[in-house]
């Protein structure tokens, strides 16, 4: 009993503490870091459907408050995942916008976001050959919360859909199927402002 009632009053006290503290994000830096799941799209290898599993992304970024609504976002995220034939990976280097609607309660700020990617993807197939896949641009949308626990620290959780086209997997110069960079993630994560 006596847990439960500690949890409680913590959860009470942080509660009480960000809704009294958190306000706009116009004029400030912040750093944010965040895990979570990614589902690919299949892709075609080596001549034929190869079918992807869900994986995991992890990285972080820098947010600059733009005015009370806007914000501009640089973000790095690495997400891995397998398929019938081997491993991929993809670097994604985000530029992007946020629109931060305004709520009554300051503490709970959802957001709309898009922009540009670089994606750096990689293949490590099972069967040990070495094969290089092309660097691609494309788009993303997305959609989040940041709930503010302190004035200068936020939880933050994200779903984020990027779209590509296809790129080439090729070994020795020559053509071995197709990457498709197009995927769906959910992070979760924590953002800290500096001002």
């Amino acid at each position: 009993m006596k847990k439960l009632i500690a949890i409680t009053c913590l959860a009470t006290t942080i509660m009480a503490s960000g809704s009294a503290m958190a306000d706009s994000i116009k004029g400030k830096v912040g750093v944010t870091g965040r895990l979570g799941f990614l589902i690919p799209s299949d892709n075609e290898t080596d001549i034929r459907n190869n079918r992807t599993d869900a994986g995991f992304i992890g990285g972080g970024g820098v947010i600059y408050g733009i005015d009370d609504h806007f914000a501009a976002e640089l973000d790095i995220t690495r997400a891995m995942f397998g398929s019938d034939t081997g491993d991929f990976g993809v670097t994604n280097y985000s530029l992007g916008g946020q629109y931060r609607f305004a709520l009554p309660n300051p503490q709970f700020v959802p957001y709309a976001g898009l922009g540009l990617d670089i994606l750096v993807s990689d293949y490590d197939p099972d069967n040990g050959t070495k094969r290089d896949v092309d660097t691609t641009v494309g788009f993303h949308v997305s959609g989040g919360v940041d709930y503010f626990i302190l004035k200068q620290v936020a939880l933050t959780g994200e779903a984020k859909f990027v779209v590509a086209p296809d790129t080439s997997i090729t070994s020795n110069g020559s053509h071995r199927g197709d990457f498709d960079p197009t995927s769906f993630s959910s992070t979760v994560g924590i953002r800290y402002f500096f001002n």
